[in-house]
């Protein structure tokens, strides 16, 4: 117990996940214990083990002294730390600062001076002294102390039992030193307290083809006995309020699930869409096209898609509005240029339509459609301007002569 690694102070570099640590090389700590390079899975090294829900990074606080830096903020050792007095809290969360700055020799070291002092001050706070030697664990864990971490766990759970994050860093522990039979019986107890801890539902499945390739057909009843978790230690972890840094985790890895279920979804639906107008079923088409524009509204394509289906089915100004929503978010769109000219001239606005085709022609000359419906169109076009000039009232051209056979100058 207390014993920190040679390892000089803040030279942890990077970590992994919370509740996902990196087992090291051999080291010995000072006080003598050995732990060996495992030769099995080892875990990734991004961001760190969680020190009393601290989530750390790489960057260390504050600048040398003496270069005109601005004082760095303290303010947080004074924050309460459960029933610890004053100076004790103080202990522990300068441990947690250095521990999520990488700094892990130095944070080991301020634990153990906490946790000295709980006995020098004969407090008996069992939670409190938990989450110290959990945190110790996890300085051990980041160094590669596998033992030393085990030692500290199994402390941690005599002091309250079920304790997740102990349970989850011996787990590690023991399959760091290739005890897998072990390291699967503390991996499931964590399941039972909460089936969400992804890092225990990796290393069980994981772990379960090593004991299938080492035990066989029979490798369950070589485990040890796993454990059965109370009801009410499993309640008691629902109801612990959530740190902020792990509400926040929690809320970023919920979006990033419904953004990735959106997306599915979203192309699903596009899919869905294209194949029904290659089938010519275009309401039903356009209806898959408006779920997509539901879920990213910002989708061009998607918009010049369902342009199509509007003016297939003669619904010209929707086919307009479509097109106008595209060249609002690709201005040079070829497809929503040429697609509005169709509306256009579905709706009788030859003008219009001659201009969005000459539009598709400056931007690619080769579009042998556009060139053909702009012949079209000017035909129209002039066609119209003749039958308005026949409808026009006489007493707009007083010089001219109307007969029944024409318009005579």
């Amino acid at each position: 117990m207390g014993n920190a690694q040679e390892k000089p102070p803040g030279s942890g570099g990077g970590g992994a996940k919370s509740d996902q640590a990196t087992p090291g090389s051999r080291r010995r700590s000072r006080g003598g214990s050995t732990t060996e390079k495992p030769r099995a899975h080892r875990h990734s090294d991004k961001g760190s083990v969680v020190a009393n829900g601290t989530q750390g990074n790489n960057s260390h606080a504050g600048a040398a002294e003496g270069q005109g830096s601005p004082a760095v903020d303290t303010s947080y050792l004074d924050a309460p730390a459960g029933a610890l007095p004053p100076h004790l809290a103080r202990l522990k969360n300068e441990g947690n600062h250095l521990f999520k700055h990488g700094q892990f020799g130095d944070a080991l070291e301020k634990y153990t001076q906490a946790i000295g002092g709980c006995a020098d001050a004969g407090i008996n706070s069992p939670e409190d002294l938990c989450i110290l030697y959990s945190n110790r664990a996890a300085c051990y864990l980041k160094d590669g102390n596998s033992m030393d971490c085990i030692q500290d766990c199994t402390r941690a759970l005599e002091l309250q039992p079920y304790a997740l994050k102990p349970l989850l860093r011996r787990a590690m522990a023991y399959e760091s030193l290739e005890r897998y039979r072990k390291a699967y019986v503390d991996y499931k107890t964590v399941l039972q307290i909460d089936t969400g801890v992804q890092a225990a539902q990796d290393s069980v499945h994981r772990i379960t083809k090593l004991l299938i390739e080492q035990d066989g057909a029979e490798w369950r009843q070589k485990l040890p006995e796993i454990p059965l978790v109370p009801l009410s230690a499993q309640q008691h972890h629902k109801e612990r309020p959530v740190s902020a840094e792990l509400s926040q985790a929690r809320a970023a890895r919920a979006a990033q699930e419904e953004a990735r279920r959106q997306e599915a979804r979203f192309t699903a639906l596009k899919q869905e869409g294209n194949g029904l107008v290659q089938r010519g079923r275009f309401q039903e088409a356009l209806e898959k096209y408006s779920e997509c524009l539901a879920i990213k509204p910002s989708e061009c394509a998607v918009y010049t898609n369902r342009a199509i289906c509007f003016l297939k089915l003669n619904r010209n100004e929707e086919a307009k509005q479509d097109c106008d929503s595209a060249l609002q978010l690709e201005p040079t769109n070829k497809k929503a240029f040429y697609r509005r000219a169709l509306a256009y001239k579905g709706l009788q606005d030859y003008l219009s339509a001659s201009s969005d085709l000459q539009e598709v022609l400056q931007l690619d000359p080769n579009v042998q459609e556009a060139e053909q419906e702009l012949e079209v169109v000017t035909g129209l076009l002039r066609q119209s301007l003749m039958e308005s000039m026949e409808h026009t009232p006489r007493q707009l051209y007083p010089s001219m002569h109307y007969s029944s056979r024409g318009i005579h100058n």
